[in-house]
């Protein structure tokens, strides 16, 4: 769930086995001299695309499905490939093929092209080492793990290099590639592995925080076929009360339930293969359907349409036509951003495109909400059935705080989990936003279920008055 003047190459067959030892670096004695105001400015274009690094660094989740990527007359000083949590069983393999190296300028220096690990913590001190001297090559940094450069690959006209290699100390690594060499473009082909060994000897192909996800998705996706039953169930006994948009609804669990099998399925054949054996394709299929789905109903539900009113008014209408194609283009997004990865030059645009387009939906969701609320306040005030208003009014401002509070758990919660849990515990945002997700389906569910008797919609003709004086209260105003 997730894929020329001067030409220079090198090449490389044997498989290479080699031991990743732990560093540990003194800090300077002496804080750095300040520099020049012109050498800062000269730092500027240099400080940007690391800036963009470290949020990539944030954006991009730990996989681990077996990839081979093509890299094409690619400049960037600086590629990130993947990000990987190991354990103290994690193994590698870097298999780099039909490598050639263009330059512009001089002919490219082979040790100056490279590939090497680097966790979180040594990222700063990395930036702070090209902060103070902006022509610092990384590969010449003592925090990083370094792998091997162009100058270990093998004569021509075989242009590859295979490392296997164990990893002696257990982290989380990001897997860079580094040019160093200014004006030069590298084309080559990567094919990497990354993995850990579970007790049984067999290979693990998802990150140390992420192993428990088959089993955490199957049984939310068990949970929510059970919560469908039950739904039916419910429907039937009340056939009388039953709306089109309580059909929607059930359509909607249906997606929830199908899209968590088949995450759990999609995760478990990348862990024990590497490759998720086409149940990617209906993860995506189903992830589409469902999220789609789940913005329509609450759009339709905070409307009130079918259960208040049999038609949608036409600025209704416009938040639906803005919503549905906004969802297309965020589910596009986001099947780009899982199946490529940060090593493609617009993949942090796409990350953009999806956190900007999904704010936007977020935004465009909560007006008809807050529409049906103020129509009901204007309603109340001359039809004469204040008891009956309160409750709908009570009920529509209930499910405006529901939808507010799981928007911003599943958008802010979720992320500054995923940001702080150490990287063997990263599978507790993924369990704390199926969560939040099973807790919000079931209060609207249970808000908008088809009751023949429904407390919010039938009340007695002697609570007129109190409603009257409850409909007056400022504390309905948002």
């Amino acid at each position: 769930m997730r894929q020329h003047s001067n030409n220079l190459s090198y090449f490389f067959n044997p498989t290479l086995r080699l031991q990743i030892q732990p560093f540990v670096r003194e800090p300077p004695p002496h804080p750095p001299s300040l520099t020049p105001v012109k050498e800062k400015m000269a730092k500027i274009p240099i400080l940007i695309p690391l800036s963009l690094l470290i949020l990539s660094l944030l954006l991009v989740p730990s996989d681990a499905e077996i990839k081979t990527l093509q890299i094409t007359s690619d400049s960037r000083p600086m590629i990130l490939f993947e990000k990987f949590g190991f354990t103290h069983s994690g193994h590698i393999v870097i298999n780099v093929s039909s490598v050639s190296v263009t330059s512009n300028l001089s002919p490219p220096e082979p040790s100056r092209l490279g590939f090497f690990l680097l966790s979180d913590d040594a990222l700063l001190q990395v930036l702070l080492e090209i902060q103070q001297n902006p022509n610092f090559c990384v590969l010449d940094s003592d925090y990083t793990q370094h792998l091997f450069t162009f100058r270990d690959l093998s004569p021509a006209p075989h242009s590859s290099h295979n490392y296997s290699y164990p990893i002696a100390a257990p982290n989380e690594y990001s897997l860079f590639f580094a040019n160093c060499n200014p004006e030069s473009f590298v084309t080559m082909t990567v094919h990497t592995e990354m993995y850990n060994f579970d007790p049984s000897g067999a290979k693990d192909y998802l990150p140390a925080g992420q192993t428990q996800l088959p089993t955490l998705y199957f049984l939310y996706s068990v949970a929510y076929f059970v919560f469908l039953g039950y739904w039916i169930f419910t429907c039937y006994k009340n056939k009388k009360s039953v709306h089109q948009i309580h059909f929607l609804m059930a359509g909607l669990l249906l997606m929830k339930a199908l899209n968590l099998i088949c995450a759990a399925e999609d995760k478990h054949y990348v862990k024990v293969s590497g490759t998720p054996h086409g149940w990617d394709v209906l993860f995506y299929l189903f992830q589409f359907i469902r999220v789609v789905l789940l913005f329509t109903v609450i759009v339709l539900v905070g409307t009130g349409w079918s259960f208040l009113k049999p038609f949608l008014q036409e600025k209704e209408k416009k938040v639906l036509m803005i919503v549905i194609p906004l969802q297309v283009l965020a589910n596009v997004a986001s099947i780009v951003i899982g199946e490529t990865g940060p090593f493609i030059k617009d993949w942090m645009t796409w990350n953009q495109v999806f956190l900007l387009v999904d704010i936007v939906c977020c935004c465009a969701i909560i007006f008809p909400i807050v529409w049906s609320i103020r129509s009901l306040r204007e309603t109340s005030k001359t039809d004469g059935k204040a008891a009956r208003n309160l409750a709908k009014l009570t009920l529509f401002r209930q499910f405006y705080i529901v939808v507010i509070g799981y928007l911003y758990f599943t958008r802010i919660v979720v992320f500054a989990l995923k940001t702080i849990a150490a990287y063997k515990y990263q599978w507790v945002s993924n369990a704390a936003e199926e969560i939040a997700s099973l807790v919000f389906y079931s209060i609207m569910f249970y808000m908008f279920r088809p009751v023949e008797k429904n407390e919010y919609f039938v009340l007695d003709e002697e609570e007129e008055e109190a409603a009257e004086l409850a409909l007056r209260d400022e504390e309905f105003e948002l």
